[in-house]
């Protein structure tokens, strides 16, 4: 079967075309497919289905063959794939999560709403009662930690932000894995590691749930400037340089929908 092996921002995917059905993959051939040994490599595996409520069903898969609900950086390759079909310029992408509205901005830039975040705690989803500008959770030493009181924000899938003064210092490997399925986490969290150089321009660094550290994370980039935005950190708009690329956040004071906006590549076609 044919497929796109596309990034946005360095975040990688492999994305088939199912709209006419057909696509059986089983968690381990995603895992095999997504593996950079014994397959093409990868950090999510998409499927374009058919949908009665936009013009495109996003599917989307990590790397180990587990599900997602969204995946920003997904959406705007999808998007793009979609746009160049069919010569529009807006489209809707729908995913678990719900529906996205998608513009294209340039050649290969697209912009996607994300809707609005959700910052209760029991949408997070936190296993206790806590402010999610500041959740109670410290990494390091008890008398001396040196991650503490990250932000929490659900984009579609749940996030922490941690602040950090010097993001080169930070094992996002160490720290990432070590928070992801903490007890505090029901369904897991993508951890993200948010270094603020002035109002309007940040570094990110994230660990992604189920698929490990990444060059980008959309959503992750979305949730950092939420949550740095609900400090006082940053302004609700900014960019995040990210290892793999720069995504710009915004966070509409009028609608309350954050707004992604960054490139997509399309690498190469081929057939498995």
């Amino acid at each position: 079967m044919k497929f796109w092996k596309m990034n946005g921002a360095g975040n990688s995917f492999v994305i088939f075309d199912d709209r006419k059905g057909g696509l059986a993959l089983t968690p381990p051939q995603i895992a095999a497919l997504a593996n950079a040994e014994t397959g093409v490599g990868a950090d999510q595996v998409i499927a374009m289905e058919q949908t009665l409520r936009g013009d495109v069903f996003m599917r989307i898969w990590n790397k180990d063959g587990s599900s997602a609900e969204a995946c920003g950086n997904a959406t705007r390759c999808v998007a793009w794939l979609v746009m160049e079909e069919t010569g529009k310029d807006k489209i809707v992408v729908e995913t678990i999560a719900g529906k996205l509205k998608a513009d294209r901005l340039g050649a290969t830039r697209i912009s996607v709403d994300m809707g609005s975040p959700l910052l209760k705690w029991e949408e997070i989803p936190l296993a206790e009662r806590m402010d999610t500008r500041g959740i109670d959770l410290k990494i390091g030493p008890i008398d001396a930690p040196y991650l503490q009181l990250p932000g929490a924000v659900n984009m579609g899938n749940p996030h922490v932000i941690f602040f950090v003064p010097d993001l080169d210092t930070i094992d996002v490997k160490a720290a990432g894995s070590l928070v992801e399925w903490h007890p505090l986490f029901p369904q897991g969290v993508n951890v993200g590691f948010l270094q603020v150089l002035s109002r309007t321009e940040t570094r990110l660094r994230t660990w992604e749930r189920n698929a490990g550290q990444t060059l980008a994370c959309g959503s992750n980039n979305c949730a950092a400037i939420v949550a740095a935005a609900r400090r006082n950190l940053t302004d609700r708009k900014a960019l995040v340089h990210n290892d793999g690329g720069d995504i710009e956040i915004e966070w509409s004071e009028a609608t309350d929908h954050v707004i992604m906006t960054g490139p997509i590549e399309l690498e190469y076609v081929s057939e498995v």
